[in-house]
């Protein structure tokens, strides 16, 4: 029997809260399409707060979205994190500046303080991204969303016509600058964290365009000269980070936030001070080819 929730606008411009579940039970498939759909009529971000969840559970939950990034696929997810996987659940990344007994690094810290689209270098970028709050500094640590729906449907007929078919590269190195594209084994791993994408992409599920671009990976528009594409991609990338399509999220702990990396971008403000302990847990959804 399904499970009822209700659901509560975020902003003006997109998400949606969901009350009334818990993620931490097994959810019968009737209501996990309810709550699939309403992730995908919410132009891509889902809120649900008071979520006390274990890993496994966490990884069980997320796996009902799809194939998700783990160990064994790591260079996929990028090779740079495989440090701040969970030991134990390295389906898991975590994002933490609390270190253990011996100084080390948990996770991340302050990760993805830039626009970006998680791992959107790849062939097949991310789906779903699914991060739940464990500790919390007691304010700051926002994250802001942007609904790139909204920024395609906000442009002139004529700047859409100009965009369709154009390509766009996203490359790892942008976001990485100075560090060796080199495995530990040596192997070079260019061609795996540089791919061109749609610079418009159709969602695979809702049919809807959203522009597919971001300031953290993506370095230039395919076959124009540099001038050109600095011109073009700073005037969209400056249009998509508006306020009026901008969801800013403040974490209350145990929330857990599901964001569609197919139409939305996001950015972390890392304006809490270091001594405030902030530790979170993320799972990723390996998406689809972008079309």
């Amino acid at each position: 029997m399904a499970t009822r929730f209700e659901t509560a606008p975020l902003s003006p411009s997109f998400g949606t809260e969901v009350k009334g579940l818990d993620l931490s039970q097994e959810l019968d498939d009737e209501t996990f399409a309810a709550l699939y759909q309403t992730w995908l009529d919410s132009d891509g971000i889902v809120v649900v707060r008071d979520q006390e969840m274990s890993e496994a559970q966490h990884v069980a939950f997320s796996r009902r979205f799809g194939p998700i990034f783990d160990d064994e696929d790591t260079v996929r997810m990028s090779y740079t994190v495989t440090q701040y996987l969970h030991p134990e659940w390295p389906q898991i990344y975590r994002v933490s500046n609390i270190t253990d007994s011996k100084g080390q690094p948990l996770g991340r810290r302050k990760a993805g303080t830039y626009w970006h689209s998680d791992v959107s270098f790849l062939v097949e970028p991310a789906q779903a991204s699914i991060l739940l709050a464990i500790e919390l500094p007691p304010i700051g640590g926002d994250t802001m969303f942007a609904n790139l729906t909204a920024a395609h449907t906000a442009l002139s007929d004529a700047m859409k016509s100009l965009l369709d078919g154009m390509k766009v590269v996203h490359d790892f190195a942008v976001a990485s600058a100075g560090w060796q594209h080199e495995t530990k084994s040596g192997e070079d791993l260019t061609s795996r964290t540089r791919n061109t994408h749609p610079i418009v992409r159709t969602h695979a599920e809702t049919g809807r365009k959203s522009l597919f671009i971001n300031r953290g990976f993506t370095s230039h528009l395919a076959d124009f000269d540099p001038e050109e594409s600095q011109a073009l991609l700073g005037f969209l990338l400056n249009h998509s980070e508006q306020p009026e399509f901008i969801y800013r999220h403040r974490w209350r702990p145990h929330d857990m936030v599901i964001w569609d990396n197919r139409c939305v971008m996001h950015r972390a403000i890392a304006d809490y001070p270091d001594g405030h302990r902030r530790h979170l847990h993320r799972t990723t959804v390996i998406g689809e080819r972008p079309i």
